[in-house]
């Protein structure tokens, strides 16, 4: 089954985040959002605005690109 664009880009939060050792709620307070958001991005359970992919790809130090990338 083929993902959709909310799963590819929550499996890609998911991978950089572990990639930098943080916990869903120290990531949270780098993105400046709530700690519950995070999850519903990880599991595909909510819409990301493109502010909010901003502020993901600036705590992760990658490119929003990056976190679209289907691997």
């Amino acid at each position: 089954m083929e993902k959709n664009i909310l799963q590819i880009f929550g499996d890609n939060v998911r991978k950089y985040r572990l990639k930098m050792q943080l916990s869903q709620e120290d990531f949270a307070e780098l993105a400046n959002v709530h700690r519950t958001y995070v999850g519903m991005i990880e599991r595909a359970e909510k819409n990301i605005t493109l502010l909010n992919m901003q502020k993901f790809a600036k705590a992760l130090q990658i490119t929003i690109p990056d976190l679209l990338k289907d691997e």
